[in-house]
């Protein structure tokens, strides 16, 4: 019997480390697959105030944001050696990235992981739309238009990047990156011809263009789920939307965005191809999420004219996110897909590709000098979709976006290697620079305090005569430059716009570092990413300096300021390929607790005698029939948007209805179709409208909708409470 107990004992035991045997060998063969790094990403709300807040970008003191063209989102990546090193990348759809928020989000990142993620392993860079709410930098120079810090834009910020950088770190899985390049030759002309002109004839006959046409795209493929994502570096400036916009948008690159995202949603719906999804311009939204279509145009007439205009009724915020559209396609535990579109050496790139034009005489303007009849204020560059900037929008978005599909189904080359980073301060006020000599040798020179050249004042084709900045600081010089590597992919993170030639030069030299230091046959890309981790204006070449068109005169450091970028970007690419740290240097300022602001709180919010927040103002006409492509417009009684920013929610919603009684979000204030626009009758007043329009996709299905506002109003005594209203219903046949 003790035979028979010992024998049972030992077939448990060996039954035991059969099992830990079979885990062990199935957990070595999930180490040695094909991945070769972890990959995450994460992406969320950044949208800020939609009200009395001056946008950040062309400095026009006039242009208040007043509404939500669409949503402003911060995209992160982060890719890990499963036991080593890791870098961040954040996209922002902001005018440019800030000292400031970088400072802060860094300690609230090391806050939550300890030393995982630092300065020098997070970049945070902007796509550079000009229709953000500004406010979110710390110096002077930059917020003044804006009366000063808006503390709500700031934390709006900070509050997405870090959401969505842990977004992305809860999602790092096993998973591979590919790397495509393609020439995208309809979304980009030179704004400054004449100062390209000025570099020597013998370096631009290297090049086809007077603008890099090169659009490099990462693809992120999961091991478990497959493709979740893509990031893209193409230049072209974020001016579609022009300086007298009031709505908050992510330009071309924000809209691009969204399409590749809606179009990811779509393919996995069963389509295939962007030309398939966007004949009609815009990816398809809820076709795919509407089963029950009607032919029966009376029985909708029916249906509507039994949902009449109901009063305005208390709410919660959480309704307004609940009632979001995007993520209904979305399996449950898959993460979201995320495409962003980032910025490179945008200085001198214009997306209105039409040329500039004077709108007195609608002749070209001066070729030399950007003027008409000597005067900048008249000329104007042309987009595509030229008077409508929000056809230009569209379609210098949709153009990014079918050249990023194209790249993203055909990238086969795999990223392969280490991943590292340096990073280091610099103080580029008084930077000591080796440049060649023309007969041999070199001399050294020194770069400048910041100044603002005359031409600064003029402004550009994109925004004339509303220079970008206003003067007045202490121009603050200690400036981030840094390398991320991820394999043969090498981004240089530039903290202000490089024109065309200069990043070309920029690339150039490091590329040359990296192909002479390290594997001389290695196929290296070098992206320049545009506006990342602080701001300092423009940076031309020498000879484009003395030009002094607007880059050459926003140029801070003077005429050797690229000498001195090339210079310590060669350092940090020898160091990186040698393994060798680098000197942190002059840390910046923390000037947050020193931040003023003049812009003027909300007091209260009011309606007139027997209204409740959330009526209608003025509704759709009874027994109304539209059309696809035309507009339907409704208002609302409303409340200031800064009250609550509907942070991941939304201000405006069309609903589409199922069966006889249940309503589905079908667009919301995140779509290119809907647009959510505020106003008060007078500036003091505390009654204000919200009028929600929406141009009818021409791949909305047939059905009955109507049109919702959500808001949140303050009481004299301060407090806030959320509200609700809708529209009558109508028919789209």
């Amino acid at each position: 019997m003790e035979f028979f107990d010992s024998l049972r004992v030992k077939r448990q035991y060996a039954s035991i480390w059969f099992w830990v045997f079979l885990v062990l060998l199935l957990s070595s063969r999930g180490l040695s697959s094909d991945s070769n790094y972890l990959i995450g990403l994460g992406s969320y709300d950044i949208t800020g105030p939609a009200a009395d807040v001056n946008m950040m970008g062309y400095a026009n003191m006039e242009q208040i944001s007043s509404g939500i063209h669409f949503r402003l989102r911060a995209r992160t990546f982060i890719v890990a050696e499963p036991q080593g090193n890791r870098v961040v990348f954040v996209n922002l759809d902001a005018c440019m990235a800030s000292q400031i928020v970088k400072i802060k989000v860094i300690e609230r990142l090391k806050a939550r992981y300890g030393d995982l993620y630092t300065e020098k392993n997070v970049a945070i860079s902007g796509i550079h739309t000009h229709a953000g709410p500004g406010g979110f930098l710390q110096y002077v120079v930059y917020i003044v238009t804006s009366l000063g810090f808006v503390r709500q834009s700031f934390d709006a910020l900070v509050d997405g990047i870090e959401k969505s950088v842990v977004q992305a770190h809860e999602n790092l899985r096993p998973g591979s990156i590919f790397v495509n390049k393609g020439e995208l030759l309809d979304a980009s002309i030179s704004r400054s011809p004449s100062a390209y002109l000025n570099n020597p004839a013998s370096e631009r006959g290297k090049y086809k263009y007077n603008v890099d046409k090169e659009m490099t795209l990462l693809k992120f493929v999961d091991d478990q789920w497959g493709p979740v994502g893509s990031f893209n570096w193409f230049a072209t400036h974020g001016t579609s939307m022009s300086r007298t916009n009031s709505l908050i948008s992510g330009d071309n690159k924000g809209a691009a965005a969204r399409f590749m995202e809606d179009w990811f949603e779509q393919s996995n719906a069963g389509h295939s191809s962007a030309d398939e999804l966007v004949s009609e311009g815009i990816p398809r939204r809820v076709s795919d999420i509407i089963s029950d279509f009607r032919n029966n145009h009376h029985e909708l007439l029916e249906l509507a004219a039994s949902f009449q205009s109901p009063p305005g009724k208390a709410a919660t915020k959480i309704l307004s996110v609940a009632r979001r559209v995007r993520g209904i396609l979305r399996e449950a535990e898959k993460p979201g897909f995320v495409s962003a579109f980032c910025q490179s050496n945008c200085g001198d790139v214009s997306p209105n590709v039409l040329g500039a034009f004077c709108i007195d005489s609608g002749l070209p303007c001066d070729f030399n000098h950007s003027t008409c009849g000597g005067k900048n204020e008249m000329c104007y560059g042309r987009g595509p979709g030229y008077p409508d900037e929000f056809e230009s929008t569209r379609i210098i978005g949709e153009r990014q976006f079918r050249k990023a599909v194209d790249l993203f189904n055909k990238a086969s080359e795999k990223l392969e290697g280490k991943i590292d980073y340096r990073h280091s301060y610099l103080d580029f006020s008084q930077l000591e620079v080796a440049i060649p000599k023309q007969n041999g040798g070199s001399e050294t020179v020194k770069t400048c305090p910041a100044a603002m050249g005359f031409a600064f004042a003029a402004g550009t084709t994109d925004g004339p005569g509303a220079f970008d900045f206003t003067q007045g600081d202490d121009k603050p010089s200690i400036l981030p430059i840094q390398i991320l590597q991820v394999g043969q992919l090498v981004i240089l993170s530039v903290p202000g716009e490089f024109t065309t030639m200069a990043g070309r030069r920029l690339r150039d030299a490091v590329k040359t570092v990296v192909t002479t230091t390290g594997e001389s046959n290695s196929n290296v890309h070098v992206v320049l990413a545009g506006l990342t981790n602080s701001y300092s204006q423009y940076v031309t070449t020498f000879e484009e300096y003395q030009v002094q068109r607007y880059e050459g005169a926003s140029t801070l450091y003077g005429p050797h300021t690229l000498s001195a970028y090339i210079q310590e970007f060669k350092k940090l690419a020898s160091a990186l390929l040698s393994g060798q740290p680098v000197e942190s240097g002059p840390q910046p300022p923390d000037l947050l607790d020193k931040q003023i602001s003049f812009l003027t709180p909300v007091v209260m919010d009011s309606t007139p005698i027997g209204v409740n927040f959330g009526d209608c103002k003025s509704d759709v006409p009874q027994n109304t029939t539209f059309r696809r492509g035309e507009m339907v417009t409704v208002s609302f009684w409303s409340a200031c948007p800064r009250n609550d920013l509907m942070t991941e929610g939304t201000f405006a919603l069309v609903e589409i209805l199922h069966g006889k009684d249940t309503w589905a979000p079908a667009y919301d204030d995140d779509d290119f179709c809907l647009r959510f626009k505020w106003s008060r009758p007078s500036k003091l007043s505390a009654r204000s409208m919200a009028t929600i329009e929406w141009r009818i996709p021409d791949t909305a299905p047939r059905g009955v909708y109507r049109i919702r506002h959500f808001g949140a109003a303050k009481s004299f005594l301060g407090s806030t409470r959320h509200f609700t209203g809708s529209s009558s219903a109508f028919v789209v046949a």
